[in-house]
């Protein structure tokens, strides 16, 4: 593989980090998710020239989503600069234009699942930075969010069964860029990130640059930490939610048709009852993603806490597709009353 001009601090920084935090073990195989954008690029160069050090096999993806005009110049330019490092490319073309950012985001995960099981790769890895949990964070709690949402972009999560991991999270954009100018990295320029129709960019190009001026400074840094300490602290409850919605809650099968199960759940109210509040949210929180097969909102959640402590015979309002709430005695029963049109 081709190295870089000179070894940088931004090479001795990431190569500390991943000594810290073990994020990519030696002899690892590694699938580098690059956009063609800064941040992409400055991954992919800084794992290629640390490469020898650590031993790694690695490879290219890109995502052509079809957005843009220019999203086959844009697959090109990727695939050129893997051609003259000597890194192996697959290019990935969506059968149509995604739908929403969501649906973009969904195809490519897909995508990038598919390419790494079918060519041996255990590591994804993209470029995500410091700058990026920022917004995300920032982004989540606009819409309203609880903490599951602030502490956003771990370092590592499973894709399939694969390692999704983001090795620059404590490189903000500015680093990425100064590191692309002074190694004369070609940057792909995507004229979407200048479209104010998309929030995200609203965030990275008015709201961040505001606060900065007029609160704070470093603020990407400040929401960047916060979002580690959430993160941390999101984990350690949702394992003790687990523990005890194991204790505390059970699932009764009444049978089944074509359509789907026929089951019921059964809270213990007193169990549940007497945790901390935190930990009731979280287990009735997990209850309503099986039963309602989407994330709940706060007013759902709440509305089943309530029942918790309410008298005998009560009931809840429907839920999606049809689950209701009723106490019986000293249990609280979700069952479904309505089959979904």
């Amino acid at each position: 593989m081709a190295r870089s001009l000179s070894w940088t601090t931004a090479h001795a920084k990431l190569h500390i980090l991943l000594r810290q935090r073990i994020l990519l073990p030696k002899n690892s195989h590694i699938l580098m998710a690059v956009s063609g954008g800064q941040d992409s690029l400055c991954m992919a160069r800084l794992l290629i020239d640390m490469c020898s050090k650590w031993q790694w096999r690695l490879g290219i993806l890109h995502c052509n989503h079809r957005w843009r005009a220019d999203s086959a110049d844009n697959a090109a330019h990727v695939a050129e600069l893997a051609q003259s490092w000597q890194v192996p490319v697959w290019i990935e073309v969506a059968s149509s234009v995604p739908s929403s950012e969501a649906a973009a985001r969904d195809w490519r995960y897909g995508a990038i699942a598919k390419v790494a099981n079918a060519e041996g790769f255990e590591f994804v890895v993209t470029g995500h930075t410091q700058s990026d949990r920022a917004e995300t964070v920032l982004y989540n709690l606009i819409r309203g969010t609880g903490t599951d949402g602030l502490g956003t972009l771990p370092w590592v999560r499973a894709l399939d069964n694969l390692s999704l991991v983001r090795p620059l999270l404590h490189f903000s954009r500015q680093e990425t860029a100064d590191f692309c100018r002074q190694q004369h990295i070609p940057i792909w320029e995507d004229s979407t990130n200048q479209d104010m129709s998309f929030r995200r960019n609203r965030i990275r190009q008015e709201l961040l640059p505001y606060l900065q001026e007029h609160f704070n400074p470093q603020v990407e840094r400040a929401l960047a930490q916060m979002a580690e300490i959430t993160a941390d602290e999101t984990n350690y409850l949702n394992a003790q939610a687990t523990a005890l919605y194991q204790q505390c809650v059970s699932e009764v099968v009444m049978g089944a048709s074509l359509e789907r199960s026929q089951s019921c759940w059964h809270i213990e109210r007193k169990a549940l009852a007497k945790a901390p509040l935190a930990l009731r949210r979280r287990v009735v929180k997990q209850l309503l993603e099986r039963a309602i097969a989407t994330s709940p909102n706060f007013f759902q959640i709440e509305k089943l806490i309530a029942l918790l402590t309410a008298p005998n015979g009560s009931q809840s309002d429907p839920f999606p597709s049809g689950w209701i709430a009723q106490v019986k005695g000293s249990v609280v029963s979700l069952n479904l009353i309505e089959q979904p049109q």
